[in-house]
């Protein structure tokens, strides 16, 4: 779906959407069409009485008095007022309905002289990437004449205050964060026969277009580096391995921001196989990558003022006569040794030699990594929240605050050295499993900061909300590309140089 902004009136002809208030306040190109069309729009307004709320559109078709073949008069505004995420999640009803009814494309006017608590202009953008995420759709491999009798809204042209530039930052923002977003539900969308780990590593350099410089370190890299970890995750598939490593300098910084991401393109489960249910899910193990890459899209999309990298490792677990087993022991590029218990929990194996090599390399003030690492972080938050494990609060608190501005709620959960003990091996320094079914997700977690040092760090566990069976606000069925948005908010409210 096309999204624009323009400068000029609404059309003649067409179909057109126009904001009010749930109180009968019109907004300024409401106002208008009702004048034209002898008071229509407040007659539609005045039939639902006191029941009238925030988020529901009247659909006036062929209106009378006015040469549009649809009105959509959508209704925004609370009692306690509007938070920016309640306006974007308001475009993308928008969308959505004109989903419904197959619009082809239509016209979104702007909502000046209605009090949203935003700028219009701003009001606009977020009503934009709104419509934008909600209309994400993956048809890649739809065939052009398939059997979609609904193939979406293609274009929504969303008008601006009279007198704004329509390449004003908001709006390039907005553009920006909508693209980086699809681009992250893209990678997780794409089937594992397409998205090998050397096509994921290959598909990063697009964002050299952007200005963000990357860097692929092969599987020879690898080895000399000692990242036994990650090979070893690695050694059961014939496709190899890569770390991507991300840089955008928007500004001078003492210290860089570490993004990390786990992308096991396509997780069997290794030697310790999973059940052939929903095996097929395991193409988005890859989603806390996923997220990484579209972070750094938009923090160059929108030119942010920031200097953070963004640090990936790529591979498959698959079972093979190469395969790592359950029992073996690796040495980590820490130099710590791992009994591998289950090769089911390779995320952590993997993530522990790239959380180490950022560390080192990079000395980052703060460092995040992302990754669909338990299944028992479903178990304990469900789909609606991801967990958030941290050894720093200030970074902890900012990150549960831009989760619930851009609508990705995260839930702090526990560390702490008494978990230390469901990780202690017998023959090594540390096993990458705990206690059976006893805190999965911090064993998990607490295996990852055996890695990463003094650096403040938190670790996200996104397997639950990374893919979505239910249409929600801001996505569809699918991909979420949940920790891209996030993770910009973040970057945007913490590290981000003013000026």
């Amino acid at each position: 779906m096309e999204i624009r902004f323009a400068s000029h009136d609404l059309p003649d002809e067409g179909v057109a959407v126009v904001l009010a208030g749930p109180d009968g306040q019109l907004s300024a190109a409401a106002a208008r069409l009702d004048d034209r069309s002898g008071g229509l729009v407040r007659r539609a307004l005045a039939t639902g009485g006191e029941s009238r709320r925030h988020g529901q559109i009247l659909d006036l078709f062929l209106p009378a008095g006015l040469g549009l073949e649809r009105l959509l008069v959508v209704l925004a505004g609370k009692p306690e007022g509007l938070a920016r995420l309640d306006i974007e999640e308001l475009g993308g009803k928008i969308q959505h309905k004109l989903h419904v009814l197959k619009v082809g494309q239509a016209m979104v006017a702007s909502p000046a002289g209605l009090d949203l608590g935003v700028p219009a202009e701003e009001a606009v953008a977020a009503l934009a990437l709104g419509a934008a995420l909600r209309g994400y759709r993956f048809t890649r491999y739809h065939a052009p004449e398939g059997e979609d009798e609904n193939p979406g809204v293609a274009s929504l042209t969303f008008l601006a205050p009279a007198g704004t530039d329509t390449e004003a930052a908001t709006f390039t923002a907005s553009r920006a964060v909508a693209e980086a977003v699809a681009r992250a539900r893209d990678l997780v969308s794409e089937p594992a026969n397409v998205l090998s780990p050397e096509a994921f590593a290959e598909r990063c350099r697009e964002l050299e277009q952007l200005g963000v410089e990357v860097e692929l370190l092969d599987q020879a890299k690898l080895e000399e580096l000692g990242m036994r970890a990650l090979l070893g995750v690695a050694q059961g598939s014939v496709r190899p391995p890569y770390v991507v490593v991300m840089r955008w300098r928007g500004a001078e910084a003492e210290a860089p921001v570490a993004l990390v991401g786990k992308g096991v393109c396509f997780d069997t489960g290794g030697i310790s196989l999973k059940p052939a249910q929903g095996m097929e899910d395991m193409k988005f193990d890859m989603g806390g990558a996923a997220a990484v890459v579209g972070a750094m899209a938009a923090l160059a999309g929108r030119k942010a003022k920031a200097d953070v990298v963004g640090v990936i490792g790529l591979a498959e677990n698959m079972p093979s006569g190469t395969a790592q087993r359950p029992g073996d022991v690796v040495r980590a590029m820490s130099g710590k040794t791992i009994e591998v218990i289950n090769t089911d929990a390779e995320g952590r194996l993997l993530l522990a030699d790239v959380l180490w090599y950022t560390k080192e390399r990079f000395k980052p003030c703060a460092m995040i990594d992302l990754a669909t690492l338990t299944g028992a972080i479903i178990v304990a938050l469900g789909h609606e929240q991801a967990g958030l494990f941290a050894t720093d609060d200030e970074l902890a608190a900012r990150l549960q605050a831009a989760g619930e501005a851009v609508g990705e709620p995260l839930w702090r959960m526990p560390l702490g050295k008494s978990y230390d003990k469901h990780i202690k091996s017998a023959i090594a320094d540390i096993k990458n499993v705990g206690r059976a079914r006893e805190a999965g997700a911090t064993a998990g977690a607490v295996f990852l900061q055996h890695f990463v040092g003094d650096v403040p760090w938190a670790h996200l566990d996104i397997a639950g909300v990374a893919w979505t069976s239910r249409d929600q606000a801001l996505a569809g069925k699918g991909a979420t590309g949940y920790g891209a948005r996030l993770l910009d908010r973040l970057i945007a409210d913490r590290y981000e140089k003013a000026g």
